[in-house]
């Protein structure tokens, strides 16, 4: 059944009694489908006229979003637009953004927090959980609903003493929690049997349901797990929610979804380097659904062999990055396409490693020479630039041409700062205003600072003459997926 949006304004927090309800998607492991069902809460309650806000305490991810106040993980802000909320720095309060594999930046209520990435990540809980408590308790007290989210899996015996994130969480709000797990994995009723024998008593009565994710087949077949399951913890399954591939929501934070295809016949190839450190890799989501286009993650030259256009995206740590692409050859492969003409972009880091060198004054990234298809230099500053914009391009020749004279709205979150090498400015030139973007002499090979150029409605159609379905249309599919497979007055029982 499509529910119609309700026309009257939200619910004032003022005419309810005390704070928000919370309602938490806890998940058996990473990947069990958290996000997803969160945003489709999110929007399930915010089309019953309520006011919602989304909250994750704190997230792990190099997918980031630019807001009022700083940066949060692109889930929560995708949540936000889901529950028609301004995303804010308080719904996802801490941001850890992997930068090698045992370091990470942290990102404290939007803004880089140097002494928290100095430390070791024990020794942050308890830190930083008086400015998570009082994010969370300010959007109960605004709001009618908070939608909760958790991460990983909330059993975890060897984290349970430094939570901040799942049961602690729930806990402090009194949240109603769903468990989900991924049924098409397997082993997905050992799975909550296992998370629920794990918690302590307490927090198993927080419980309220089940929730079996990404299911193929006859659900009827599962009997009689459910009731047996039911029979040994008290906790009922709610859902049985079936496989969805092309939903259209953005990529979970760090997963790569490589089953995508192309509809229609192909008429475009575009491959997407995916380095170790890749970030933002949820701007491509757009991609995948433009008629035509087949998206491939690159790893291997061989990955990159037939593509028409080869997009180098951005990085958390661009030398490391860098280093690895030479390490697999793919600098070569790159530099090949290019000199055959073919179209090449890098965005954010991947401007920075179309450059002639990376320079590292202060020990931010790391320094390096670039794979020379620009002719810039890149130096990497202590202060963070992070920041809304919006910028035409100017007059561009060659495979990118259609962008000539655009506008595009999109977001800056980078150290860089780049230039034109003195010496080899007759290269290149710039193709947007204040150094956002530039363009080689031959045409095929362009770099930009703003992500978001596939998420731009105008860049998408002079791109491929095509548009990608809105996000309220993704949200409200989300929605209406949930409410025709979760048990009738599940949802509405959350939060009565």
């Amino acid at each position: 059944m499509v529910l119609a949006l309700n026309d009257n304004p939200p619910m004032s927090s003022k005419a309810k009694n005390g704070p928000a309800r919370s309602v938490m998607v806890l998940g058996t492991t990473s990947g069990a489908g958290k996000s997803w069902l969160a945003t489709a809460l999110c929007r399930w309650y915010a089309r019953r006229g309520l006011k919602v806000a989304p909250f994750k305490a704190q997230n792990m991810s190099n997918n980031a979003r630019v807001v009022g106040g700083g940066e949060i993980g692109s889930a929560q802000y995708f949540q936000a637009l889901a529950a028609n909320a301004v995303p804010d720095v308080r719904m996802n309060p801490l941001l850890l953004k992997p930068e090698r594999d045992t370091r990470s930046q942290v990102v404290l209520m939007g803004q880089v927090n140097e002494e928290l990435s100095a430390l070791p990540w024990r020794g942050r809980s308890e830190r930083v959980w008086p400015r998570i408590a009082r994010a969370l308790d300010e959007l109960r007290a605004e709001n009618d609903v908070v939608v909760v989210e958790g991460a990983g899996s909330p059993a975890e015996i060897n984290l349970m003493a430094s939570d901040i994130v799942n049961m602690r969480i729930a806990r402090h709000a009194q949240a109603r929690c769903l468990l989900a797990t991924d049924i098409d994995r397997g082993g997905a009723f050992a799975h909550l049997y296992g998370t629920w024998a794990l918690l302590p008593e307490a927090d198993r009565a927080l419980l309220q349901g089940f929730v079996l994710n990404k299911f193929r087949g006859d659900a009827a077949l599962l009997a009689p797990a459910p009731q047996q399951l039911q029979e040994l913890t008290g906790v009922p399954t709610v859902a049985t929610l079936p496989m969805w591939w092309q939903h259209g929501l953005p990529e979970e934070d760090g997963v790569f979804d490589d089953r995508s295809r192309a509809s229609g016949t192909v008429t475009r190839t575009v491959a997407v380097v995916a380095y170790p450190r890749i970030s933002n890799l949820d701007e491509f989501q757009a991609l995948k659904n433009v008629p035509g286009v087949r998206l491939v993650w690159a790893r291997t030259p061989a990955d990159v062999a037939a593509a028409d256009w080869i997009v180098l995206p951005g990085s958390k740590h661009t030398s490391g990055d860098l280093a690895w692409l030479r390490a697999q050859g793919l600098d070569r492969a790159v530099a090949a396409h290019a000199e055959r003409g073919g179209a090449v972009l890098g965005i954010c880091g991947g401007l920075q490693m179309l450059g002639e060198a990376l320079v590292d004054p202060h020990g931010i990234d790391g320094n390096a020479p670039g794979l020379g298809l620009l002719p810039l230099v890149t130096v990497f500053a202590r202060e963070k630039t992070v920041r809304h914009r919006t910028a035409n391009f100017g007059e561009l020749g060659g495979a990118w041409a259609a962008l000539s004279d655009v506008p595009v709205a999109g977001y800056e979150i980078h150290h860089g700062q780049t230039a034109a090498h003195p010496q080899l400015a007759h290269d290149g030139q710039p193709v947007m205003p204040d150094g956002l973007a530039w363009q080689n002499a031959r045409g095929n090979v362009l770099g930009i600072y703003m992500h978001g150029l596939f998420e731009d409605p105008g860049a998408l159609h002079a791109l491929f003459g095509a548009s990608a379905p809105t996000l309220d249309a993704t949200f409200d599919g989300l929605a209406d997926f949930i409410d025709s497979h979760f048990d009738a007055g599940v949802l509405a029982g959350l939060i009565a």
